[in-house]
């Protein structure tokens, strides 16, 4: 008897599979404002019976109706390959919808489609372009020094302590983009607390960390080989490593008790980052002080950093004009404070090449003091 019941259950369970019909449309729709659009649902198979399809709003920037122009409902007939919806833009803003049917098939299943109403989409695409110009120039500013390092087989002139601030940090700025751009649920948790539904965390931040990471672990490696002149991370770095780690190992333990979400404990990583980089620059500018001289350290890593911070910001300002939404600016901290104050730094290390110390001179016995 096991046979047909087998059999029976097989069939039974196929029959609900070949019943249940999802719905494919666009997940985001963007549209310049005073503007209209077409949008296409359809059936991932031909429907038995007549769909209704009604639209739930269910969170946005101001009132839905100021933003976007939706049907009350939309006819999806028995067989159709598909059907279209017309949506009308007014003003910049944005607005989540969900799709909810009476048709049984689809009942128990919901689709929510992003509308985002934008000033221009010229700018979006010009948003865009900076965003990965400023991703390449972040990201090959680290190869400069790796290249100083293997042509003069010696990291002297690099400071160590920069070096483990430096690894520490964009460990931390992974773990936050990585969290924040791929995990579902954190990406749930952001939505719900930011009703704009624009994740500040974009692909180039994502890979642009990584990267960053990677190479951080080749300067690592480079120093563990090269000649190094009696440099070593000092005990001020230390302690401020230890009180980072600290704070993200209770950080962690506290999350999982659920007295923090999991976004608050991405976004404490994100701090770690912010912090590091406010100080991490600091040993480097005061080693070329004292040695009164920038050798050893990379200017093509200096000027290649300084262009992305700037096109970082200047994206920055781009989308949040675009869209309205200066909050942008600030919903990624680290990202702008990562910006802001690699220009800042990187404008005090040229001033220390081009100007200061113009003339390298052989290593002084300050070094030795």
């Amino acid at each position: 008897m096991e046979g047909p019941v087998q059999l029976l259950l097989l069939w039974m369970l196929s029959g609900v599979c070949e019943s249940t019909v999802y719905l494919k449309a666009p997940h985001t729709v963007t549209l310049e404002e005073n503007s209209e659009a077409d949008v296409l649902i359809a059936p991932s198979s031909p429907l038995i019976q007549s769909a209704v399809i009604h639209f739930n709003v269910t969170s946005s920037s101001k009132n839905c109706s100021s933003i976007i122009t939706l049907p009350e409902q939309v006819l999806l007939p028995a067989a159709a390959a598909s059907v279209r919806f017309n949506v009308t833009a007014h003003a910049v803003g944005q607005v989540t919808t969900y799709l909810l049917s009476n048709n049984t098939d689809l009942n128990s299943l919901t689709f929510k489609i992003h509308f985002m109403v934008v000033h221009s989409n010229a700018l979006l695409v010009i948003s865009q372009v900076i965003g990965w110009i400023y991703f390449v120039a972040w990201s090959v500013s680290f190869y400069p020094q790796v290249w100083e390092n293997f042509r003069r087989k010696s990291v002297v002139g690099l400071n160590f302590d920069y070096l483990a601030l430096n690894l520490t940090g964009f460990i931390a700025y992974s773990v936050f983009n990585v969290g924040l751009f791929w995990v579902p649920y954190i990406k749930d948790e952001f939505l719900k607390k930011n009703l704009s539904g624009i994740n500040p965390v974009s692909a180039n931040d994502v890979f642009f960390s990584l990267h960053a990471l990677l190479l951080c672990l080749v300067y690592v490696g480079q120093a563990a080989v090269y000649e190094r002149g009696g440099q070593k991370v000092s005990c001020t770095a230390k302690v401020l490593l230890v009180i980072g780690w600290s704070f993200a190992v209770v950080s962690l333990c506290v999350a999982a008790a659920q007295q923090i979400t999991w976004l608050d404990y991405l976004y404490y990583f994100s701090y770690i980052k912010l912090a590091v980089t406010l100080v991490k620059y600091v040993p480097q500018a005061y080693m070329n002080y004292r040695k009164q001289s920038t050798e050893g350290w990379s200017i093509g890593n200096v000027l290649l950093d300084f262009t992305g911070g700037v096109l970082s910001i200047l994206q920055m300002v781009l989308e949040s004009h675009n869209n309205d939404e200066w909050r942008l600016v600030f919903g990624d901290p680290t990202k702008f404070g990562l910006g802001l104050f690699s220009v800042v730094f990187d404008l005090l290390f040229m001033f220390q090449h081009y100007c200061l110390y113009r003339r390298i001179p052989q290593y002084p016995a300050v070094l030795e003091q």
